[in-house]
């Protein structure tokens, strides 16, 4: 019975967040007739409003949201790009918000890029340590040469984990401190604000729910090194 409760506690913090923020998306999807513009549409009008110079947006296939400061290209997935729903534009706005970071040199934003370089160097290393584990074994023969590439390997998930932990704060202030308040200027009325509220909550919690899995794949390293 305990070792029953423990697997589904895991299963509730790693699938739980996610199947939350799903849910909310979703929820707040609907087309709605009444608004004035699709999501594209706003994230085209904030990138002008905000003279967002040299910053482009593109179309980008469903779940291509995000905001590439290297390129300076605001992607929106195809189904948000061309509805008009609560999500589509708490999603364009909340992607604008991070050019606006980009702009602004956000200090949590620049720090975001340079962890994320890092970390995209870790996580190559330590895949490259996962290939070559058995044939370092086949040659060595030793056990400890085994886990050290292990080890290797897991500091890829470890610092994928740090990775996304240490962006929350910049997806909150991303949805809070710059995408609600301009949708409370006008882009949407105060019964919508606060389904926009959710979304924007869930578009930062994608992090959350991707740590929780990072923490899952680092429980089930450790526990094939303790073998």
């Amino acid at each position: 019975m305990p070792l029953i409760l423990l697997s589904l506690t895991v299963i509730a913090l790693v699938f739980g967040p996610q199947m939350w923020v799903t849910r909310v998306l979703r929820k707040y999807d609907g087309e709605r007739s009444d608004l004035p513009g699709t999501g594209g549409e706003l994230a085209a009008h904030l990138i002008s409003r905000f003279s967002l110079d040299g910053v482009t947006l593109r179309e980008g296939q469903p779940g291509e949201d995000y905001y590439d400061p290297q390129r300076q290209v605001i992607s929106l997935g195809a189904p948000y790009f061309h509805r008009k729903s609560i999500t589509a534009v708490a999603i364009a706005t909340h992607e604008v918000s991070h050019a606006l970071q980009h702009r602004e040199q956000h200090t949590g934003f620049m720090r975001r890029q340079r962890r994320l370089r890092l970390a995209m160097m870790i996580e190559r290393f330590s895949a490259m340590a996962l290939m070559v584990t058995p044939i370092i074994f086949l040659v060595t023969r030793l056990p400890q040469s085994t886990l050290i590439t292990l080890l290797l390997g897991a500091s890829g998930m470890v610092c994928s984990l740090w990775v996304q932990l240490m962006n929350l704060p910049v997806e909150l202030d991303a949805s809070f401190n710059k995408a609600l308040p301009i949708l409370a200027e006008g882009y949407l009325g105060q019964d919508d604000l606060p389904g926009a509220r959710k979304v924007l909550k869930a578009a930062a919690m994608t992090y959350v729910a991707a740590a929780f899995a990072s923490l899952l794949n680092i429980g089930r390293w450790i526990s094939i090194m303790r073998r």
